[in-house]
């Protein structure tokens, strides 16, 4: 029986005794995973993100300085763009002031008819029907309009002669002028067809009776030995057409700024039917013609 005791203590101490390399390379097992799992993962995230978060801060940096300086440009830009609407307010604002200041300083047009209609209807009339008999008054000639007209030799080669007289008709007649154009070339004067060679204004209404009043009363007694119009430049049919030398017997042109001395053709259109009716018509409305 004692034996049998021994035995079954040997077998339980061989018992106890085997699980211990168990726990052993239990040990090991647990502890090459945490080495693996804890040194590798370690080296790799602390190494390299301490690179990467040392080289990111220097591109960061750069980026930064690069976006302030953007940035800088951008305000200046938003500066330069506000001084410039400012600029341009002003300058609007300018323009509406010089607008409203002229509409201010010119004069108002005057209504209802001129001095010379008023003087065609109180005494051409009534001398015309006397003169000619006529049985009604819709059959006294009267003036349709007046055609301002002018041809610059020059402008083939200085196209300013051209703009300068424009600008002057302009002046005296107080209308803008249309310029005129070649219809066909001609070698001789070495002319294209198309070419600018003149101006030209059509007065009707209140326009053509003030310009009369300032030609008739003004212009010609200005004129340098003036002895009269002729009297025989009529086309047959009671149209009148005279010339003038020069653009300074005009009270709207300044004599210091003119640059080149200009002529210009007038022509009367009227209704009258023959010469003595024309010559009557403006004879009665204060056209000085030439005494034979």
């Amino acid at each position: 029986m004692a034996e049998e005791k021994k035995k079954e203590a040997e077998v339980e101490a061989k018992a106890e005794t085997k699980p211990e390399p168990k726990a052993e390379a239990e040990v090991k097992a647990e502890a090459k995973p945490e080495t693996k799992s804890e040194a590798k993962p370690e080296t790799k995230s602390e190494a390299k993100p301490e690179k990467k978060a040392d080289a990111k801060p220097k591109g960061e940096a750069k980026q930064t300085a690069k976006g302030k300086e953007a940035k800088g440009e951008k305000g200046k830009g938003k500066e330069a763009k506000g001084e410039k609407k400012a600029k341009g307010k002003e300058a609007k604002g300018g323009k509406e002031k010089g607008k409203k200041e002229a509409k201010k300083e010119a004069k108002p047009r005057p209504k209802g008819p001129a001095d010379f209609e008023l003087k065609y209807r109180d005494k051409c009339i009534p001398a015309l029907m006397e003169e000619f008999k006529y049985k009604n008054p819709m059959q006294v000639p009267r003036l349709q309009k007046i055609v301002v007209n002018t041809c610059i030799k020059d402008a083939l080669l200085d196209i300013k002669t051209l703009e300068t007289a424009a600008r002057e008709i302009g002046e005296i007649t107080g209308q803008r002028p249309k310029i005129t154009k070649a219809k066909k070339s001609i070698a001789n004067f070495k002319l294209r067809e198309g070419q600018s060679i003149g101006a030209s204004v059509t007065l009707r209404g209140r326009n053509m009776w003030e310009f009369l009043s300032r030609l008739v009363n003004v212009a010609l007694p200005r004129v340098r030995d003036f002895k009269g119009v002729p009297s025989k430049s009529f086309d047959g049919r009671g149209n009148y057409t005279m010339g003038l030398t020069e653009q300074a017997i005009f009270p709207e042109i300044n004599v210091d700024k003119i640059s080149k001395t200009t002529g210009m053709n007038i022509t009367f259109v009227t209704t009258a039917e023959t010469n003595d009716e024309g010559r009557a018509l403006l004879k009665n409305m204060g056209m000085p013609f030439r005494t034979q």
